[in-house]
């Protein structure tokens, strides 16, 4: 049991639609997946959940089929959070560090960071990330890391992203009903950019939109460095929802039209194309023009990049997207969604696939997993940064005491022999 918790990482995406859980092992040579289970959603709405019962029971499914293909049961994870509760800000202070210059180190940096993030939220609400963005010496910005610099005052800019208390201890709280113990939460597009975005987009400035089933949540990078964060209270069930009130559909006929003959520019369909559309009730089923279901969905795409683009100028972020945009999760299957995007945001928009894990199933390899599989490679990437300070902490010490008494395995007399020149 110990080795499998060291040695795999577990990541689950509590969704509006569906409840999914990947496994994936760490190998000498990377990550290599071993299993994975997805459920319909329960108890979930609009990226929040409402039920904790039916979530934590969609949660226990997902790891059910996961832990039969991994062989071993699963005890903890990292899990997603979203939806229209999730907030960022963007902070800047620093501290000063006297009349004279001196050099910078991490207690410094660390002091920076967190007279930056000393901001008064309100009760309900809580920290979930926090992102510096850059730090700057005595007026001088776009500093990465000021570490073993000289100056006489540092400050820190950060980008906080918070949300509501409540939301995210309910996710946690569905994942301990379900057995699992929660490592740690984190904000989905953030993970999905893991396994989408390139570093050069991250520093020309990219926005990602990973179009869910209950909202769109943003997260925008320029310079490397997260510059905001946001929701667009607009997702792939409002589509459906149109469908189904516009052809008269039940909403599980009406998913099913959306995904096989759904397109977001009308004029692409040709004007003799029909659909069969079921009725509600015992009403037999009627054939409609394609382009009045493709009229509903261009009408909601529209408003929902139009609401996106809004959302980025109101933050200051809209011109410094100048690799675009890019689309992922469920809602992005959408065809010729990129179109209308490109046409209302102008700017260029592509639709990538996530990277995949070694192993891992071709039909994994979809926007709407996009968040989860960013998880497994977030997750891996902290515990080897956590790994890597230790080491750096460890090889100090060493030094550390080397200097001092001696470390076990080292003779001090031959170091000061060394010192003074003798043989």
């Amino acid at each position: 049991m110990a080795r499998f918790e060291q040695n795999f990482l577990t990541a689950i995406d509590i969704g509006s639609a569906k409840t999914c859980a990947l496994v994936a092992e760490l190998t000498e040579t990377g990550l290599r997946y071993c299993g994975h289970g997805i459920s319909d959603a329960r108890g979930s709405r609009k990226g929040v959940i409402v039920d904790l019962d039916k979530a934590a029971a969609s949660v226990q499914r997902a790891v059910e089929q996961a832990e039969q293909m991994v062989g071993a049961p699963v005890e903890r994870a990292l899990v997603g959070v979203a939806g229209p509760h999730v907030r960022g800000i963007n902070s800047r202070a620093g501290i000063s560090l006297g009349s004279r210059p001196r050099e910078i180190g991490r207690d410094e940096i660390r002091a920076a960071v967190e007279r930056a993030r000393a901001f008064n939220l309100p009760e309900d609400r809580q920290t979930l990330h926090l992102l510096p963005q850059q730090f700057i010496l005595d007026e001088q910005d776009g500093i990465r890391d000021p570490e073993g610099m000289v100056g006489t005052r540092l400050e820190a800019q950060v980008h906080v992203v918070t949300t509501s208390a409540t939301a995210a201890q309910t996710v946690v709280t569905a994942l301990n009903r379900a057995g699992i113990h929660v490592d740690d939460t984190i904000y989905e597009p953030l993970a999905a950019a893991e396994a989408i975005l390139r570093p050069d987009e991250r520093e020309l400035g990219i926005c990602l939109a990973d179009i869910g089933a209950g909202t769109t949540d943003l997260v925008v990078y320029y310079e490397g460095a997260v510059a905001h964060t946001g929701v667009v209270p607009i997702g792939g069930d409002h589509f459906t929802n149109d469908v189904a009130v516009g052809l008269r559909t039940p909403i599980a006929d009406a998913e099913k039209i959306k995904k096989s003959f759904g397109c977001a520019v009308v004029t692409k369909i040709p004007e003799t194309n029909e659909v069969e559309v079921p009725s509600v009730g015992d009403n037999p089923s009627r054939l409609m023009p394609q382009r009045f279901l493709c009229e509903v969905l261009q009408a909601r795409t529209q408003e929902l990049f139009e609401h996106l683009r809004d959302n980025l100028r109101h933050a200051g972020v809209l011109e410094l997207c100048g690799a675009g945009i890019v689309l992922t999760g469920g809602g992005a299957r959408l065809t010729a969604i990129a179109e209308t995007a490109e046409q209302i945001l102008r700017r260029p928009v592509r639709l990538p696939l996530p990277a995949p894990v070694d192993k891992m199933p071709a039909e994994l390899a979809a926007p709407e997993f996009a968040a989860v599989i960013g998880m497994i490679f977030y997750g891996n990437r902290m515990r080897m940064a956590r790994s890597a300070q230790e080491q750096g902490f460890t090889a100090r010490l060493r030094a550390l005491f080397a200097r001092k008494t001696g470390w076990p395995g080292t003779n001090p007399a031959t170091s000061d022999q060394r010192r003074s020149g003798a043989h």
